[in-house]
C-alpha cells in the first residue's frame, strides 16, 4: 500500500536532503521514506521549484492557463460551426 504524503512534508524532505551533507538515501531512512521516492521529489523540485508538488488533480499555473485556452478555442469553434449553419438556414429559406 502507498503511503501519501502532503506538499509540506515533501518540501521538508527535499530541503533536508538538499541542504545535509548526507546522502539523500540517509535522510530518506531517517524520515522513513522510500529513497526511490525523495530522489524523485527532488527531481520535481529542480524542474520547477516554484511548483514543485500541485498536487493530484491540479495543473501548474502555465498548464492551467493553457488548458483553460484550449477551452475556450473549442467553445468558440462549437459556436462558429453553429452560427455557419444559422447563416445556410436563413439564406437557403430566402430562395
Amino acid at each position: 500500500m502507498t503511503q501519501k504524503y502532503n506538499k509540506e512534508f515533501k518540501l521538508h524532505a527535499v530541503e533536508l536532503a538538499l541542504e545535509s551533507d548526507r546522502p539523500a538515501s540517509e535522510v530518506a531512512r531517517d524520515l522513513r521514506i522510500s529513497p526511490k521516492s525523495l530522489y524523485g521529489w527532488i527531481a520535481k523540485y529542480r524542474e520547477d521549484p516554484d511548483h514543485p508538488f500541485v498536487g493530484s488533480g491540479h495543473l501548474r499555473p502555465d498548464a492551467q492557463a493553457q488548458r483553460d485556452l484550449e477551452r475556450e478555442n473549442r467553445r468558440l469553434r462549437e459556436e462558429n460551426e453553429i452560427l455557419k449553419k444559422a447563416v445556410r438556414i436563413f439564406t437557403h429559406d430566402r430562395k
